[in-house]
């Protein structure tokens, strides 16, 4: 799928993180597994503040999700997907949340003016990692969907 860019100094902090380095690859893991995301052998490798994916997913949002799940966390600057996906869909656009976004500026800044109703499409592209539209935070990368 590629490699996607994510700042190391935003998201959950896991046991092992450091400003400089990602936790651990089972720390990792188990942060997928919390939200319910997996597939066939996800194997999760960490090389300082680079982490690589690999294995099955089971649609092109789940990987992505995965994606996210890794990257938003502390001491990661860098995912590396090798993500085989049985189901290919449109692949959504990645949006990294600055200083006073709301989930309704994103949506008007994404899908154009007088879009911001939209905002639930990503709040609801986002779940679980998101509990609650208004708890989004400046450096947090999230999945934007394409438009039905």
């Amino acid at each position: 799928m590629g490699l996607f860019k994510f700042i190391k100094d935003a998201g959950e902090k896991l046991f092992g993180a450091t400003p400089a380095a990602a936790a651990q690859p089972d720390a990792l893991q188990k942060e997928v597994a919390k939200h319910g995301l997996g597939g066939d052998g996800i194997q999760v490798t960490v090389d300082g503040d680079k982490v690589k994916v690999s294995g099955k997913a089971m649609s092109t949002a789940d990987a992505e999700k995965i994606i996210l799940a890794l990257g938003n966390t502390q001491g990661v600057a860098e995912v590396e997907s090798d993500l085989i996906v049985n189901n290919e869909t449109a692949a959504s656009n990645m949006y990294t949340v600055v200083k006073g976004d709301t989930l309704w500026a994103i949506a008007e800044k994404q899908y154009g003016k007088g879009k911001g109703s939209h905002y639930n499409e990503i709040f609801e592209a986002n779940k679980p990692m998101l509990t609650h539209p208004d708890k989004i935070y400046p450096g947090q990368v999230l999945r934007i969907p394409p438009l039905a």
